[in-house]
C-alpha cells in the first residue's frame, strides 16, 4: 500500500504484473501488419492473386484500427479494459495461427481481419490502462510501451523473409502467435486481480461520463485530426517512398533502404516524445518539430530527391514524432481512465479511417497528375492540418472539463 508521504512510488512499485502485461501487449499491435507485408509477393504467387487483392491486404490495417477503435470504448465499458486486453490477444494469436494455415486467399483474409481486430482493440486499451496503473509514471511508461510497439513494428517487417527462406511462410507468419498467447498470459491473472464493478463501467458522477461526447470537443477533434494527418502521410510515404526515388533514377534496392532507414529513425521520437510531452505544460513547439521534418522532407523528395536522398529519409522518420505525442497526450489531457478509453478510441477510430485513404489518394493524384508535385501538395497540407489541429491538441485543458464549459 503506498503511503501518504509518498505521492510518487517507483514505477513497479506493486505494479511488476501490470507492467509486464501491458508492455507485452504493446508488443503484440503490429505484428499482424508488418509480418505479412514483406511476403506479399510469394503469397500472391501461392494463391494466385494480383495488384487488387495486394492493396487489400495494405489498406486492412488502417481499416481493422478505424472500425475497432470506434467500437472499443463500447466493449471496455461493458466487460471491463482488462477483459478487453484479454479479449485483444486472444483474437491476436487466433488471427495469426489461422493466417498461417490458409489453405486459400480466404482464410489469409480472415486470418488477418481476425488478427487486426485484435490489434486495433488493443491500441485503444492500452492507454487507458497506463492511465490506470501509472497515473504517477505516465511520461516513463508511455516512452516504454510506445517504443515497445515500434520494436514490434520493425523486427517482423525484418525477420519475414530471412525465416520465410529458412523455414517456410506458414512459420514466418505463425510464430508471432506465440508472442500474442505470451502476452495473454499475464492478463489472465489481470482479469482475476480486476474488481468485479469495473471503473471504466461507471464513475460517481455519471455527468461525467465522457462516451459520446468526445466528438463535441475541440480537444477531440485536435487530437483526431493531430494522429489522423500524422498516420495518413506515414503509411503514404510507407506505400510510395520506393516509387518516388526509383522513378528519380534508383535501384529497387535502394527503395527498400529507404524505407529501412525511414522506419528505424521512427523508433528516435518514441523515446523522447513522451518524456519531454510531461515535462512541458503545452508541448505545441514538439509538433512544430514534426511539421518542419515532414514539410523538409516532402519539399527533398520534390525538387532534389536523388541529391541527400538518406537525409530525406531520415527526415521522414523524425516526421511522425506527432504519433507518440498523441498517444501521451491521451493521458495527459484527461482525469480518469474512463475519459483516457473514450478519446483514445475516438482519437484513433476517426484518425485511422483518414489514414486509409492517404495511400490511395496519393497515387490518384499521381496518375492524374503525371507528378508527384500535386501529391506533396497534398501531402503539404495535410501536415498544415496537423499543425494547426495540435494547437488546439496541446492546449493545457483536460477532456472531463470541458463536459460543463
Amino acid at each position: 500500500m503506498t503511503h501518504p508521504t509518498s505521492p510518487s512510488p517507483p514505477l513497479l512499485h506493486g505494479r511488476v504484473l501490470a507492467f509486464a502485461a501491458i508492455l507485452l501487449a504493446a508488443a503484440n499491435l503490429r505484428t499482424a501488419v508488418t509480418s505479412i507485408t514483406p511476403l506479399l509477393d510469394v503469397l500472391g504467387t501461392t494463391f494466385g492473386f494480383g495488384t487488387t487483392m495486394t492493396g487489400v491486404f495494405g489498406m486492412l490495417p488502417t481499416a481493422a484500427f478505424a472500425l475497432f477503435g470506434v467500437s472499443t470504448p463500447a466493449l471496455a465499458r461493458r466487460i471491463g479494459l482488462e477483459r478487453a486486453t484479454l479479449l485483444a490477444m486472444g483474437l491476436a494469436a487466433l488471427g495469426l495461427l489461422l493466417r498461417s494455415s490458409a489453405v486459400g486467399v480466404g482464410t489469409l483474409l480472415l486470418g488477418s481481419i481476425v488478427a487486426l481486430a485484435g490489434m486495433g482493440i488493443g491500441n485503444v486499451v492500452v492507454p487507458p490502462l497506463v492511465k490506470r496503473y501509472f497515473t504517477n509514471k505516465v511520461g516513463a511508461m508511455s516512452t516504454l510501451y510506445i517504443s515497445v510497439l515500434q520494436l514490434g513494428t520493425m523486427l517482423p517487417a525484418l525477420l519475414a523473409v530471412p525465416v520465410a527462406n529458412a523455414a517456410g511462410w506458414r512459420v514466418s507468419l505463425g510464430m508471432w502467435a506465440l508472442l500474442a498467447v505470451a502476452a495473454a498470459l499475464p492478463w489472465l491473472l489481470m482479469v482475476r486481480r480486476a474488481p468485479a464493478h469495473d471503473a471504466i463501467t461507471a464513475t460517481a458522477d455519471p455527468a461525467a461520463q465522457p462516451h459520446g461526447k468526445v466528438w463535441k470537443t475541440s480537444l477531440g477533434w485536435g487530437m483526431t485530426l493531430m494522429f489522423g494527418m500524422t498516420s495518413l502521410m506515414t503509411y503514404s510515404m510507407f506505400t510510395w517512398l520506393p516509387r518516388i526515388v526509383v522513378e528519380a533514377g534508383a535501384a529497387p534496392a535502394f527503395g527498400g533502404v529507404m524505407v529501412a532507414v525511414f522506419s528505424a529513425l521512427g523508433l528516435l521520437p518514441s523515446l523522447v516524445m513522451p518524456a519531454l510531452a510531461v515535462r512541458m505544460p503545452n508541448p505545441f513547439a514538439l509538433a512544430v518539430i514534426g511539421f518542419t521534418c515532414f514539410s523538409a522532407a516532402f519539399a527533398g523528395l520534390l525538387l532534389a530527391p536523388m541529391q541527400a536522398p538518406l537525409l530525406w529519409a531520415c527526415l521522414l522518420g523524425l516526421g511522425p514524432s506527432t504519433f507518440p505525442l498523441a498517444l501521451t497526450l491521451i493521458n495527459l489531457r484527461t482525469r480518469t481512465a474512463t475519459g483516457s478509453a473514450a478519446l483514445s478510441g475516438f482519437m484513433q477510430g476517426v484518425g485511422y479511417s483518414f489514414s486509409c485513404l492517404g495511400p490511395f489518394l496519393v497515387g490518384w493524384l499521381h496518375d492524374l497528375s503525371g507528378n508527384w508535385a500535386v501529391p506533396f501538395g497534398f501531402l503539404f497540407l495535410c501536415a498544415l492540418v496537423m499543425l494547426i489541429a495540435a494547437w488546439f491538441a496541446c492546449r493545457p485543458r483536460k477532456l472531463e472539463d470541458l463536459w460543463h464549459a
